[in-house]
């Protein structure tokens, strides 16, 4: 195995690292919950507020770029990151918000094929928002909502999501990469699937955009959503974005609002909903100027890194690296490595399963290491490739080595707090 000294002298991508504000003597291997701040990210928004300060509502027209053209702008940016076209991309709303308006724009209650099949791993906010809808269609979830089951706890077997593809299925919701495990799903082989079983098929992008590569528009997906707070770093609670195949352009947005009236209408500020073309039709309020900003510093570094094939080399170098010391140093401490070891089935991060995670993870945050813990069991580790060094990953898994040896995680309590 190379050192980690050596991987980092050799990584084409060890110069992004400046960009990134780096929390003070932490190891930081949590970019896929919350990104770190970049500069870029940070000199957009204060461009964006130095407009707002000068030219008030005229930014929208005299800002550089325009107020009012910067979600399509930045969907043209992001749009190669899912392997799509820029008016097949909205950039807006959040992750669930995106996916309520997908459901009320694709899902028919009235379809005799009236079950939603989505499987028991799925983010909650997703399991939430399939049966809220639901609901408001008048369909009870119990009946209406089919959960494919993990054999394990962990993963899905496709198989087994196949197996729930029965005649009364309509539509199916999966997330690409699973957040517990890291799995990564076979868009293409499933989205064949469900087309040749006459049913729509939709992805939750949130864990695999800006680490793994997308061909949605190749993969003939129907429709895809995500947040852009994690490996695209654009901040807590950034905008979020839609996917939506231009062969489903010609149906009527399911929630309607002003920002997706046809901009050259949209302030005739009529009674009558002339949708724009494309995903842009699909946008609901007026758009976040501050919390679109500093997607577009991002956007900008992906950029100059080499986009996502680049990203993706990176990550799961330093993914497989992080297996291998797991493997090395920490034999006979317990743990399960619970991610897929092939790449092709691997997302952006790794997890390790421990019946002692809870207090393992509050002891590498004592000890300076930011994980992550999922219940029941779960550590994830998450190297983001812009700004995390193999000697980061290194130095992480040397103090929970260290933490097991002293059997330090012992002196914190085994109730989680509520938010943690």
């Amino acid at each position: 195995m190379r050192s980690a000294q050596a991987l980092d002298q050799a990584d084409p991508l060890a110069r992004f690292r400046a960009e990134f504000h780096l929390p003070s003597g932490q190891v930081y291997l949590d970019g896929n919950s919350l990104g770190l701040l970049s500069r870029r990210a940070e000199g957009h928004l204060q461009r964006v507020i130095g407009e707002w300060r000068a030219l008030g509502i005229s930014g929208w027209t005299d800002a550089a770029p325009p107020w009012i053209s910067l979600s399509e702008t930045i969907a043209a940016q992001l749009a190669p990151l899912i392997g799509a076209a820029s008016d097949e991309v909205a950039v807006t709303g959040s992750t669930t918000t995106n996916l309520h308006q997908l459901l009320a724009t694709f899902f028919d209650p009235a379809n005799p094929r009236n079950i939603i099949v989505a499987d028991e791993l799925n983010f909650p906010s997703d399991l939430h928002a399939l049966q809220s809808h639901l609901r408001q269609r008048g369909l009870d979830p119990a009946r209406h909502l089919r959960l494919v089951r993990s054999h394990d706890g962990r993963t899905l077997r496709p198989a087994d999501i196949l197996a729930a593809l029965a005649p009364d299925v309509q539509l199916l919701v999966l997330s690409l990469v699973q957040f517990t495990s890291g799995q990564l799903l076979d868009a293409a082989a499933l989205t064949r699937a469900a087309h040749a079983r006459g049913l729509l098929i939709g992805f939750d992008c949130s864990h695999s955009i800006g680490a793994v590569p997308h061909a949605l528009d190749a993969d003939g997906v129907d429709f895809a959503f995500w947040c852009s707070y994690k490996y695209l770093n654009a901040g807590p609670g950034a905008v979020g974005g839609l996917y939506l195949n231009r062969r489903h352009f010609h149906r009527a947005p399911g929630l309607a609002g002003w920002w997706g009236v046809r901009p050259d209408r949209r302030f005739a500020l009529t009674a009558l909903h002339e949708p724009a073309a494309g995903a842009s039709a699909l946008h609901i309020g007026t758009p976040h100027l501050l919390s679109l900003a500093p997607l577009a510093g991002s956007l900008e570094i992906i950029t100059e890194a080499g986009g996502i094939a680049a990203l993706r080399a990176k990550s799961l170098a330093q993914t497989t690296y992080l297996m291998e010391q797991v493997e090395s140093e920490l034999a006979g401490c317990g743990f399960a490595l619970v991610s897929p070891r092939a790449d092709a089935e691997r997302g952006g991060h790794i997890t390790l399963a421990h019946p002692d995670a809870w207090r393992i993870c509050a002891a590498l945050k004592a000890a300076g290491v930011v994980p992550d813990f999922r219940p029941p069991d779960m550590i994830r580790l998450a190297p983001a490739p812009l700004y995390t060094s193999f000697a980061d990953c290194a130095e992480a898994i040397a103090r929970l080595q260290k933490i097991m040896r002293t059997k330090a995680h012992e002196k914190f309590s085994a109730a989680r707090p509520i938010v943690t």
